[in-house]
């Protein structure tokens, strides 16, 4: 709602700046939407559980909050940016802005280039009015393919969390560090992330993720990272793939090798429509075997093969 809210207060001090100059019409569809490349995971009613809420739900929905929030408002913004007239027009370049409202911590301009072919790229820059030095400089900046129609377009866009912090603290996703790279395939369903963040020791952190969504609401998540998992100070490749149903229930895989072991472990956990636990099990030790391997949504371990 907040990210709404900042949507249409800014668009409509857009107004008071437009000239009539006007970019083409699909356009207004080729920037892809929060809602269109959100991970969508559910919330659900009861379950009969184990016990302890599902230690890689949380791990999965805190993936969906760091993409789905650091990733709204300026997506809302962008978006409802190109559906006014432009500021001006430089070649095959569109401007909107720079332009705030009166109350706004920062000032913005969207630059659209039209590349000729049906494709377009963009960049939205800001500045934040709080520093008088403050210079603008990139939130996101992308490419878009919208040629195979409305809801079925592809494209790229790189998403800078520490800018849009610099920019607009207010708004901007205050647990989000270092960037985000994104692809995706709207008539498929498909998002690709590449993050690159810190931890809370400030260490460097990346990792990558696969995401699938069905017709049905449910969901396929898988993403790899290097985490310390115990042991020495050694990291552990993790891959872990979740699967949910739109209900909410779902099923995590996971694969630790390297660092400290000395082969592959493999562990898997599933979780009712509450999101606790209703089943787990490993074969390196590391928790005890606990629930009913029938209570899972999806009844076998399927993790992607080992590179």
């Amino acid at each position: 709602m907040k990210a709404s809210l900042l949507a249409l207060v800014t668009a409509s001090s857009l107004i008071g700046c437009i000239q009539q100059d006007s970019a083409p019409d699909d356009l207004q569809h080729a920037i892809p939407t929060a809602e269109q490349v959100r991970i969508n995971l559910p919330e659900g009613g009861n379950a009969k559980t184990v016990g302890q809420l599902a230690d890689w739900y949380v791990a999965t929905r805190n993936v969906t909050r760091t993409f789905n929030g650091g990733s709204a408002w300026v997506l809302v913004l962008v978006h409802t940016i190109v559906q006014y007239p432009v500021t001006s027009v430089s070649g095959d370049t569109y401007t909107w802005g720079p332009w705030h409202d009166a109350l706004d911590p920062a000032e913005y301009k969207l630059d659209v280039t039209d590349n000729g072919d049906g494709t377009y790229d963009y960049a939205l820059s800001g500045r934040s009015r709080t520093e008088t030095t403050a210079q603008f400089e990139k939130i996101i900046e992308g490419f878009s393919d919208p040629r195979d129609g409305v809801l079925q377009g592809n494209g790229t866009f790189r998403l800078d969390f520490e800018a849009s912090r610099r920019v607009n603290p207010i708004d901007a996703d205050p647990d989000a560090r270092g960037s985000m790279a994104a692809s995706y395939d709207l008539q498929a369903r498909h998002l690709d992330l590449a993050i690159a963040t810190t931890n809370d020791a400030g260490e460097p952190v990346a990792a990558d993720y696969a995401y699938n969504e069905a017709a049905d609401g449910g969901g396929d998540m898988v993403f790899s990272f290097n985490e310390n998992a115990g042991g020495t100070a050694a990291q552990e490749q993790v891959v872990l793939r979740s699967r949910w149903q739109a209900t909410g229930t779902g099923r995590s895989d996971a694969r630790l090798s390297g660092g400290d072991l000395t082969t592959a472990a493999i562990a898997s956990e599933c979780w009712g429509e509450t999101f606790k636990r209703t089943y787990y099990t490993d074969n390196a030790s590391f928790a005890p075997t606990e629930g009913d391997a029938t209570a899972c949504a999806f009844p076998t371990a399927d993790l992607p093969p080992e590179m």
